[in-house]
């Protein structure tokens, strides 16, 4: 089976621990049964706020005791860099192996959260959100020449390397741009991720990707949520996105 370096860590990584599956769930419930379904066929679970304001930390507990070290913690942090700093300390309870934060604020915001970080998380710097087209970037105000979300991508990127953050969230339109500009060890997650069998004419996600793209393009790891919870067979599916990355990696 065909294998990559994992950039970050030098050890080789198998295709199946590319993926990470969102837990974009309403309960603990539900939330549980996916993490001990898909548990040995992922890399990583990802915890977002609908479920994390619904349960709290108990979530990230229950996600450890089934697996430890395999929680993206992916809170999108946004506020002053005091407040952002102190809810970074929280987290650092949880050992998470990823906490998500908002470039728009500057290199300040994110220093105070790389700052603030122990236990070995890495932070990751959130770019341009994937239902984000460059219509809508005019719209909310953003100068002309970053209207681009690859030229925005990469400013907020550059601002994350600066900061000392271990990587960042973009789509897969933009991963190639990064890796080039920022190397192999510059970590980068691409959300909004479509199998060609998967895709529906109604999808929220602008800038979608298919897991064979986004790793040939670099990509470090990859987002998959509704391709996989609305299969019939949800480890069927991801056998079948493990195979398209293993093709990639090929």
């Amino acid at each position: 089976m065909a294998k990559k370096m994992d950039l970050k860590s030098g050890s080789s990584k198998k295709p199946h621990e590319y993926i990470i599956f969102p837990l974009d769930l309403p309960t603990l419930d539900e939330a549980t049964h996916y993490v001990r379904l898909l548990k040995n066929y992922i890399g990583l679970f990802k915890v977002g706020l609908e479920l994390f304001v619904k349960e709290g930390p108990k979530i990230l507990r229950a996600i450890a005791e089934e697996t430890p070290t395999k929680i993206f913690l992916d809170m999108k942090f946004h506020d002053i860099p005091e407040t952002v700093s102190g809810a970074q300390k929280a987290a650092n309870a949880h050992h998470a192996t990823f906490i998500t934060v908002h470039c728009e604020e500057g290199k300040g915001l994110l220093k105070a959260v790389v700052d603030s970080v122990k236990n070995g998380t890495k932070i990751l710097g959130i770019t341009v959100l994937t239902s984000l087209s460059k219509e809508d970037l005019k719209e909310i105000g953003i100068r002309e020449d970053l209207q681009d979300p690859t030229q925005l991508v990469l400013h907020r990127a550059r601002l994350a390397k600066l900061a000392g953050c271990s990587g960042v969230v973009c789509s897969g339109k933009e991963v190639k741009a990064v890796k080039q500009e920022f190397g192999k060890d510059f970590i980068v997650v691409v959300p909004a991720i479509r199998p060609k069998w998967s895709v529906v004419n109604a999808d929220d996600q602008k800038r979608i990707t298919t897991p064979y793209d986004a790793i040939k393009d670099g990509a470090d790891y990859i987002v998959v949520g509704r391709p996989i919870k609305n299969a019939p067979d949800p480890i069927e599916a991801v056998k079948k996105i493990a195979k398209e990355i293993e093709q990639a990696l090929s």
